[in-house]
């Protein structure tokens, strides 16, 4: 019996309904602990991007070609964490563009909001602030990967959600492969060849993320990525998320156990 767990989606193959209460609870829990680490993130950035912005965006270049600015955030989720951090971003744009252009009108803004095709953009499009100041479009798909015509957004953004792999690496799925994970849906107290192919994983995934948005942005756009990250010399067992993956992990085994244990 094996579980799978990808984003905020768990199934059980064959007794998902039998567990199904189980199920509902650990992935809203898991949802509110993602929706506080990446509001955390967003606050603890914020300045950084606002210097950022005044500092290396150049509005006029930028806005000479239309009369609109683009953002983009990959990984929106459901809110409302994404509404807050385009809102800061905008704000920071308007501030840079009236200090550079003080007798231009100030651009009409474009924000999408990006996520896989299973989130639940009914829920994103329905909390939407009601006094924003920028036009809204959903653009659901796999954020490894082109989502956007070329040169077409002038602003990206992706907060806590870029360390979500693409897929689980094939060799930790292998029964002959020496990073055969067994049992375990993390990396942490495990074998440094199952670490190995995550990091190997990630590398991939994020060139790919990379060039596809270098292909996107138009010539002196931005892009901000904030992502939770491991201290060196700290094993992953001993962080945060070490802990709390473990956690998960022991409840699941033990649903599994439950659920597939014979009749007594």
């Amino acid at each position: 019996m094996a579980s799978v767990v990808y984003k905020n989606k768990i199934s059980f193959h064959k007794y998902e309904v039998k567990i199904k209460f189980k199920i509902i609870y650990l992935d809203e829990l898991k949802c509110i602990n993602i929706l506080l680490l990446q509001r955390k993130s967003a606050n603890a950035v914020r300045e950084k991007i606002d210097e950022a912005i005044a500092e290396k965006l150049d509005m006029e270049t930028l806005c000479s070609s239309g009369k609109s600015f683009h953002i983009a955030d990959f990984g929106c989720s459901t809110g409302p964490n994404t509404f807050i951090a385009m809102q800061n971003i905008l704000e920071s744009v308007e501030r840079k563009y009236k200090s550079q252009c003080p007798t231009s009108q100030i651009p009409e803004f474009q924000a999408f909001f990006n996520d896989q095709a299973s989130n639940d953009f009914n829920t994103l499009f329905t909390t939407l602030p009601l006094d924003r100041q920028y036009f809204v479009a959903g653009v659901p798909g796999s954020f490894h990967g082109r989502l956007f015509p070329d040169s077409s957004l002038h602003f990206a953004y992706s907060s806590t959600a870029l360390h979500w792999l693409s897929k689980v690496p094939e060799e930790l799925l292998d029964k002959n492969s020496p990073s055969f994970n067994k049992g375990r849906i993390y990396y942490s107290n495990t074998l440094d060849k199952v670490v190995d192919a995550y990091s190997s994983q990630f590398a991939k995934d994020m060139e790919i993320f990379l060039d596809a948005r270098a292909k996107e942005l138009v010539a002196g756009g931005m892009l901000v990525m904030t992502m939770p990250g491991q201290p060196n010399g700290i094993p992953c067992c001993q962080t945060g998320m070490g802990m709390t993956i473990d956690y998960l992990e022991s409840c699941f085994l033990d649903m599994v156990n439950e659920v597939s244990a014979p009749p007594k």
